[in-house]
């Protein structure tokens, strides 16, 4: 009964499922793997900004270029207090404020921005507090330049003079004259009574959108290799369903087709089935018969 699976229409069938069955499975363990490296990243980058979990401080040189190993780790510089901004519309703890943002001009030449503290209220240069004066080392968490749209950085433009919307070298390039690092530091302890602004992971480390739509595409690739499965199940099923029906004579009406040796059809009728077809029965022969005795085709008679 089974004699049908080695046809060449079954050998194609069980090839594709044979192929398309381990590509499903591989390709949803791969996505997979990718929602558990982005979790990794995660547990990662929130160990790395937790206070209790960080690593020594280290000098700023050493953990330059930002990135996401680097990003939130306690990093120093020694320098001096140069320009002030202020970065409006910033929220912590639930209440609207801003950044007061102060470069520190270092003995390489650079300026590394530098956020004092976080203060309430709308963006005013009388309220926030001046910088201290001679050299200072400063003791912060490194954070990569920030991005308009991302990580809760509000996009806008037009500010007054002496304010800055995203904190970024490609920003302050445009409001200072000094050379900056790529990068900023926020203090672990606010300056002048100011409020410290906690680190932030890096972007693209967190349970985002992304890491969500892996965990989705896992489900999809499983779900396609079960489909697969069900689908090769019922195709045999039905197979074998029609076999067994052909073997006891119940081939369903309209199925039967004819056989071009016997000139009968499938369901054993021994009946042709056709319209004003001729055959080659005796009426079909009577009726030759009768054409060629036809009177009115007859010679007349001689006389």
């Amino acid at each position: 009964m089974y004699r049908f699976l080695l046809t060449p229409r079954w050998w194609g069938i069980n090839v594709f499922v044979l192929l398309a069955i381990p590509f499903c499975v591989f390709m949803g363990s791969w996505q997979l793997s990718r929602f558990e490296d982005r979790m990794q990243d995660h547990r990662t980058a929130t160990e790395r900004v937790d206070p209790a979990d960080r690593a020594p401080a280290r000098p700023l040189d050493e953990l330059l270029p930002v990135d996401k190993e680097t990003s939130g780790e306690l990093v120093t510089a020694t320098g001096r207090y140069g320009e002030q901004l202020l970065v409006p519309h910033r929220e912590l703890d639930g209440k609207d404020g801003f950044y007061v943002l102060t470069l520190l001009r270092t003995d390489g030449g650079k300026s590394l921005p530098v956020v004092r503290g976080w203060l309430p209220g709308t963006a005013d240069p009388d309220r926030a507090p001046a910088a201290p004066t001679g050299e200072v080392t400063v003791t912060g968490s490194l954070q990569a330049s920030e991005t308009p749209g991302s990580n809760g950085v509000p996009v806008q433009g037009g500010l007054p003079a002496g304010q800055t919307g995203a904190i970024s070298a490609a920003t302050l390039v445009n409001l200072v004259p000094d050379d900056l690092y790529d990068a900023w530091v926020t203090l672990d302890k606010g300056d002048a009574g100011m409020k410290a602004v906690p680190a932030t992971a890096p972007q693209d480390s967190g349970l985002d959108l992304k890491a969500f739509q892996n965990l989705g595409y896992t489900g999809e690739w499983f779900v396609f290799a079960g489909f697969v499965v069900f689908m090769w199940f019922r195709l045999l099923r039905r197979e074998i369903e029609f076999i067994r029906d052909e073997q006891l004579g119940l081939v369903p009406e309209g199925d039967g087709s004819a056989d071009p040796k016997e000139g009968v059809s499938r369901d054993g009728s021994g009946s042709t089935h056709g319209d004003g077809g001729s055959g080659d029965g005796p009426e079909a022969e009577a009726g030759r018969s009768g054409e060629e005795r036809d009177p009115s085709r007859e010679a007349e008679p001689a006389q």
